[in-house]
């Protein structure tokens, strides 16, 4: 179960970033703008910050259907695309993907709390979680080993096939599960009021909102602010990979252990501050190096603050940790689109774009240590 679902998690991220490693060869294909190339990413976190509270509600109320409904969205999106080499077909794919995507990811802490023993949900919220980056990896992989204009159809396929293979091993895994837990008792109106009147959620969600916004920043902007560096376009790509896959590991790792220890908060904050040193590192001395070793080790201790994040929500809310998982995840995108929309206007100024950076996740620490002033009580 937990495999077949991190498949499909894969698969979300693969598809939303098929074209992003090949933008300029995608905008000469399809006879448009790379910025118009660019929206076939961009509004994927656009879409979470409107789809993910619905979506949660969802999976709260109807967790197998609305589950499935995700993964077949995602193979069917990503199917879209092969229908017609043109963008508005590409784009109608897209879009159909990025409103499955909420559906997807909303359900990590749902599908450990429902399928798995309560000693082993921190594992498949870590594994759910990390999979996701991994997907992210596979694109820029992909995108790296097919770059040719001729290979697009190609990278649509591959993506193509490989959700709509998660989709159907997921769904198998799901109908022989049988029905699973027994929905939420509460209204959809309800169980929002309730998750939103929660303090101790509104508070995880500020927690998250300006680190899961350094990230995003960095993801987007890391090859431009190291270029003046000296850095080439293939050698930041290189260092962008291997921040994800240090991710990858991170989040697979570190919150099982932290978990299992009961040290969350304290493991949360020393990996923001290790990431903000990391920032101001390349802010000071930028170059090839010194860009491996802070994406190296942001990738290492700055994701997995969101497993270990969503595992404290999943223990808290109980039958309600979709909608709190939609709001953690809400908030996460907008601290995207907040952090890089600045550290897009400094792009020209890397050292004040890289020290907003450092500025942005320190935050993070003084608002992860207020969670200590809430009593954790399970929903």
């Amino acid at each position: 179960m937990i495999t077949a679902f991190a498949l499909v998690g894969a698969a979300t991220q693969l598809v939303w970033l098929t074209y992003a490693p090949v933008t300029t060869v995608a905008a000469e294909h399809f006879g448009v703008s790379e910025s118009a190339v660019g929206w076939l990413a961009n509004m994927f976190p656009l879409l979470y910050v409107v789809l993910a509270v619905p979506a949660g509600i969802l999976l709260d109320r109807w967790f197998r259907p609305a589950l499935i409904a995700g993964a077949v969205l995602t193979a069917f999106g990503a199917g879209l695309r092969l229908l017609h080499d043109g963008f508005a077909v590409v784009f109608v794919g897209q879009t159909v993907v990025a409103v499955a995507q909420p559906l997807v990811l909303n359900a990590i802490t749902g599908i450990a709390g429902h399928y798995l023993d309560e000693k082993d949900r921190p594992t498949g919220i870590a594994v759910g979680t990390a999979s996701t980056f991994a997907g992210m990896a596979a694109a820029f992989v992909l995108g790296a080993a097919l770059p040719a204009e001729s290979q697009l159809g190609t990278l649509a396929a591959i993506g193509a096939l490989f959700a709509g293979a998660a989709a159907i091993w997921l769904t198998v895994e799901l109908v022989r599960a049988g029905r699973g837990p027994a929905a939420s008792t509460q209204t959809s109106l309800s169980a929002l009021r309730a998750t939103l009147g929660d303090s101790y959620v509104r508070r995880l969600c500020v927690a998250v909102f300006f680190p899961f916004g350094t990230f995003v920043a960095l993801a987007t902007y890391g090859q431009a602010l190291l270029e003046p560096a000296g850095v080439s376009a293939d050698a930041a790509s290189i260092v962008l990979l291997i921040n994800v896959l240090a991710g990858v590991v991170g989040c697979a790792v570190v919150p099982v252990a932290v978990l299992r220890r009961g040290v969350e908060l304290p493991a949360v904050m020393v990996g923001l501050t290790a990431s903000a040193l990391a920032c101001l590192l390349v802010a000071v001395a930028p170059g090839l190096a010194t860009g491996f070793l802070a994406f190296v080790l942001i990738g290492l201790t700055l994701l997995p603050a969101l497993p270990i994040v969503l595992t404290m929500a999943e223990r808290h809310t109980g039958a309600a940790e979709g909608t709190a998982a939609g709001l953690i995840w809400m908030t996460g995108n907008l601290g995207g689109l907040v952090v890089a929309g600045a550290t897009g206007l400094l792009v020209d100024r890397p050292a004040l774009a890289f020290g907003l950076c450092a500025a942005t996740t320190i935050l993070g620490v003084p608002l992860t240590m207020r969670l200590r002033r809430t009593p954790v009580q399970v929903g």
